[in-house]
């Protein structure tokens, strides 16, 4: 739970300058803003499926309005029961190791997006971001589990709340099949250019049109369709040859166009972070994480076994259509973000650039509040401490939810 302490201590330290150091340190050379003063638009804002690519694609069965699947279906809450919250590991001061830094494995390099060893052939392909529907009727997902960082946000505010996916993967030249693939919005392509990864989607609203102008690395609606018994909307996804396909057929490069830094500021391969080193006065149990999602109803557990988050929604635990494997993190980043509503239909766009704003870090049953920053389209979104110092965050897999601001205090974490 918040504590009411830590939040204004960290709200005085900003608006103070605190993060001044810090930001510039970090700041990414990309400063343009981006403009939502006129997107609300009356003109009409249907989607329509795209079959051509084109930015403009839009998806006629994906429309705000037209996701009404209703969750009194799902099974009920299936969520093991958190332990009792325990007395805060600060309090307890136990002598914990944090383990030593090893060597790289000859032959592989320390991946940007995990900071764990993979092939240095790797080292300069770019991601690609894929687009994977939420809804019940999706369900079961094919290779979330495979995902090296899953995005989850609102995607309407239709519909309560319904949310979308997007996974980030590094390696995906033998990328077993990945879907279903829907469609995209401005908040997923401002977030994809962080990684510089090419999007993978099936058009979008026109509100999408002005973002892809100017960050054009996208496909749209040319992947396979697999007969699964299922309306049209949900069975598009990429199989093998799709997307050697589609960089053949647009040209973009499947290499990063700068060399790739670190994404997030890791902890040296082989140790784990200290949060003492981070906020030594507000470490929280995290056992259990319950998001303002009303439609999805998204939790992460902690599993002692692996030291990770398991992800559960619809009152159940999400695994993998064909290996079983359960979508966990090692690391769970949770935004406050406001947000603009274009129109009627629940079609919005996070305010995703922006300062100071409310975070929370969860690893290893711990958390911490933070807060977090993005300069520019361009920029890449970095997480500080009170003091204005970049938090380092373990090696291994990321959730990051986007968590709309006017639902950030039901945020649960016990």
């Amino acid at each position: 739970m918040i504590r009411k302490n830590i939040r204004k201590r960290i709200t005085l330290l900003a608006l103070t300058g605190a993060l001044t150091a810090g930001l510039c340190a970090c700041s990414n050379t990309a400063s343009d803003g981006y403009d939502t003063s006129s997107a609300a638009s009356s003109e009409a804002s249907s989607e329509t499926e795209s079959t051509d690519g084109a930015s403009s694609g839009t998806e006629s069965t994906d429309g705000a309005s037209s996701e009404t699947e209703s969750t009194d279906e799902a099974s009920e809450d299936t969520v093991p029961d958190a332990a009792d919250p325990a007395e805060d590991p600060s309090d307890e001061a136990p002598e914990e190791d944090f383990g030593t830094p090893i060597p790289i494995p000859e032959g592989q390099y320390l991946s940007e997006l995990t900071g764990l060893p993979i092939n240095k052939d790797l080292e300069m392909q770019r991601p690609i971001a894929v687009m994977i529907d939420n809804e019940i009727k999706a369900l079961p997902h094919y290779n979330t589990a495979g995902a090296d960082i899953v995005y989850e946000m609102m995607n309407s505010t239709a519909n309560d709340r319904i949310t979308r996916l997007m996974c980030i993967y590094k390696d995906w030249e033998d990328l077993p099949q990945t879907g279903s693939i829907r469609s995209v919005r401005p908040t997923n392509i401002l977030v994809a250019q962080e990684y510089d990864a090419v999007i993978c989607h099936d058009g979008g609203p026109f509100h999408i049109n002005d973002y892809l102008s100017r960050y054009p690395y996208h496909f749209s609606g040319t992947f396979s369709r697999v007969n699964n018994g299922k309306a049209r909307e949900f069975t598009e996804y990429i199989l093998k040859g799709d997307l050697d396909r589609n960089f053949a057929r647009t040209g973009w490069s499947k290499e990063y166009r700068e060399a790739p830094t670190p994404h997030f500021n890791f902890a040296d391969y082989g140790t784990t972070t200290n949060l003492d080193d981070w906020d030594a006065d507000g470490i929280r149990t995290a056992n259990r994480i319950e998001l303002p999602f009303y439609h999805n109803k998204s939790k992460l557990v902690y599993n002692e076994e692996t030291k990770t988050y398991d992800y559960y929604e619809y009152g159940k635990q999400h695994l993998d259509a064909e290996t079983q494997a359960p979508l966990t993190f090692t690391n769970v980043l949770l935004q406050d973000c406001s947000f603009h509503q274009y129109d009627k239909n629940g079609y919005l766009i996070y305010n995703c650039i922006d300062k100071f704003r409310f975070a929370y870090y969860c690893t290893e049953g711990k958390n911490i509040s933070i807060l977090w920053t993005k300069e520019g389209e361009g920029g890449v979104t970095r997480f500080f401490n009170a003091s204005g110092e970049e938090i380092k965050i373990n090696p291994g897999k990321t959730y990051i939810g986007i968590i709309p601001d006017d639902a950030w205090d039901e945020v649960k974490i016990y």
